[in-house]
């Protein structure tokens, strides 16, 4: 496996008082050109797994367990080693874009930054680069765009952005926090897709966060259920859809809309 995620818990530390645990020994498997969906509401530990996977928590925060990527730890890692595991085998997409992005830069600058400073590339290759990369994840006008700042692009775009951002390393990993939170639903199944070509063509790993079990079945291999830290349920998706082992995923099921229900051919039973 490319990642496996061994009884991982994580506790923040408070002024007064023991830590308390917020993940509570979740463990799961992920190979090369498989989609893992998390799904769960706020609170459930969905972007603080995240976080850990990336090496980001705060200091106040302590992870134990094990984070198994290409068999080393991430738990174990150097500041320095997290450093070259970051955008190189692990890249990651925010939920809101227009935070994520630098409103001061131009969106082929920023995307280009990583690839000049991490592989050393001039700037005119860096910028052809940047250019590909906007090609792929399907900015219109591309060679007109690459010179935009944000505020120039809608959501989705800016979106896309983040995505071309988190692409430019070539990681094995790509986590994608939220992706389409603020987007409306023509933009949101735009984004999903690219998301699902992308994973098929490079054969790339993908972990999609969600509260949304309709993004989830989309394009999720296997999903995840999460609920105040602890897992509820993990499988293949279809069947954590259609034969929901735990109370909180029929009841997840039964909160979403019946048109998208019905889309999603799930029966009420």
């Amino acid at each position: 496996m490319m990642l496996s995620v061994h009884d991982l818990r994580v506790s923040f530390a408070r002024e007064h008082g023991d830590p308390v645990e917020v993940v509570h020994g979740i463990s799961l498997d992920l190979a090369k050109g498989e989609t893992l969906g998390i799904v769960g509401e706020s609170g459930s530990g969905k972007s603080v797994l995240s976080l850990a996977t990336m090496g980001l928590l705060p200091r106040t925060a302590r992870a134990t367990g094990r984070i198994l990527l290409d068999g080393e730890d991430i738990l174990t890692m150097s500041e320095r080693q997290l450093c070259r595991v970051r955008g190189r085998k692990i890249g990651m997409i925010f939920q809101e874009p227009m935070t994520a992005l630098n409103p001061s830069m131009r969106v082929g600058a920023q995307i280009a930054e990583g690839l000049r400073l991490a592989q050393g590339l001039s700037r005119r290759d860096a910028r052809i680069e940047a250019l590909r990369l906007l090609e792929m994840v399907k900015i219109p006008r591309a060679a007109e765009r690459i010179d935009s700042f944000p505020h120039e692009m809608s959501g989705g775009q800016r979106q896309r952005i983040g995505i071309a951002i988190a692409l430019a390393l070539k990681p094995e990993l790509l986590i994608a926090d939220e992706p389409t939170t603020a987007l409306d639903v023509t933009v949101q199944a735009e984004v999903l897709d690219i998301l699902d070509e992308l994973v098929a063509e490079l054969g790339i790993a993908l972990i999609l966060i969600s509260h949304d079990l309709g993004v989830i079945a989309r394009i999720a291999d296997r999903t995840l259920v999460m609920y105040r830290g602890d897992e509820m349920e993990q499988g293949e998706t279809e069947q954590v859809l259609r034969r929901p082992t735990h109370a909180y995923t029929r009841k997840l099921l039964a909160a979403m809309p019946g048109r998208v229900r019905a889309s999603l051919e799930l029966s009420d039973g």
